[in-house]
């Protein structure tokens, strides 16, 4: 008799682990998992053709743990091994773990007890950023997750911005009703699945507590290099163009405006710090996303970026790429907060050396 079959007081979770080319890492997350303190848990791992032994270790763990069952598939990238994972679980809650991060011991037992409690579809918690050994708190994540009952996505639109999948239970009658399912071979997969529950989800729990470890690996220069190529920026550009069309179709003004001033913007200071360096053909497709996610009546001056990128944002909207540059360098250069001018009416715009201040239109750098 297969073990989650026998007779159990509490809903079975169902953790969904991808696993490619992490054998330094997969132990610790498997550990993790191991050591919740919610007693009915199956765990997924699904091994896409990794080239390493995060199979064999995977398989290792199986044999000594029930709750552990590992596939092996061809190579499909982090959606769709989550897709094949899907495909494996039977319970009533499902969860994602990425197989280089830690899931704190009590995660999912709180997890649960808030989605209980308020019966959710979908409950979310907040995230530290595990550097080497130390946590460190994430500010924008601990604004967005407070413990104030369940709410509809119209009611606390700027959740929009938890895209990540692994901090998360979902209901799985509600995940398999809704037909959700990730998107393969795009980076950037987690905002539009996301988006789509969060807008379909008559019941949304956030959760104060840390339950996640998300892991700040050595490699982030590689992710830095892939933002500068082509295909990364297509991938960013259509993915934020599917939570956007997903957004739209709830017909909510409110929301509309929220998630393209405070959530859409949100990664576009990592693309604007590659613009001194960055090719013809990058640039232009720059401009060409900006220009169609802030097209007039919209803007870059309306979000919620940092003064500096406001303003880059607003030269990229104008295809002013030197002065873009000339900003964006003075800002890697420049420690604390940008120069300042008085205006006559008594409020302040920033100020930035061998620009041309005056061809600058005023809401591009007045602060707010």
């Amino acid at each position: 008799m297969p073990w989650w079959t026998r007779r159990h007081t509490s809903p079975l979770i169902s953790v969904v682990v991808p696993v490619y080319d992490v054998a330094r890492y997969l132990p610790a997350c498997l550990d993790s998992l191991l050591a919740q303190t919610h007693p009915h848990l199956e765990i997924i791992v699904v091994d896409d053709g990794s080239p390493d032994d995060s199979g064999a270790i995977a398989d290792a763990y199986a044999a000594r743990d029930d709750r552990i069952r590992v596939v092996h598939i061809e190579n499909r990238g982090l959606g769709g091994a989550r897709n094949e994972g899907l495909r494996h679980v039977h319970g009533d809650w499902v969860a994602f773990a990425d197989s280089d991060d830690v899931v704190p011991p009590a995660s999912y037992e709180t997890l649960l007890r808030h989605a209980e409690r308020d019966d959710a579809d979908v409950v979310t918690g907040d995230v530290a950023r595990l550097v080497g050994d130390d946590l460190v708190p994430v500010p924008w994540t601990q604004r967005l997750h407070r413990d104030g009952g369940a709410v509809a996505i119209t009611e606390h639109p700027e959740l929009l911005g938890d895209v990540f999948a692994w901090n998360k239970l979902f209901r799985r009658e509600f995940w398999t009703s809704r037909a959700l399912s990730w998107p393969e071979r795009i980076r950037y997969e987690d905002q539009p699945t996301t988006t789509e529950a969060f807008v379909a989800a008559e019941r949304i729990t956030m959760v104060p507590d840390i339950v996640y470890h998300w892991r700040e690996r050595h490699d982030a220069s590689s992710i830095t290099q892939q933002r500068a190529t082509v295909a990364d920026l297509v991938d960013r550009w259509t993915t934020k163009r599917m939570a956007l069309a997903t957004v739209e179709s709830l017909g909510s003004p409110e929301v509309s405006r929220v998630f393209r001033n405070r959530v859409l913007p949100g990664d576009l200071h990592n693309y604007f710090r590659l613009i001194p360096a960055c090719t013809d053909e990058w640039w232009e497709l720059l401009v060409g996303g900006v220009r169609e996610f802030w097209a007039p009546p919209h803007s870059l001056t309306q979000s919620t970026l940092l003064p500096a990128y406001r303003l880059a944002g607003w030269l990229v909207e104008q295809d002013r790429r030197a002065d873009a540059a000339t900003v964006i360098r003075f800002r890697a250069g420049h420690e604390g907060r940008l120069p300042r001018v008085r205006l006559p009416d008594g409020g302040e715009r920033i100020d930035v050396p061998g620009l041309d201040m005056a061809s600058i239109a005023l809401e591009a750098v007045r602060l707010p």
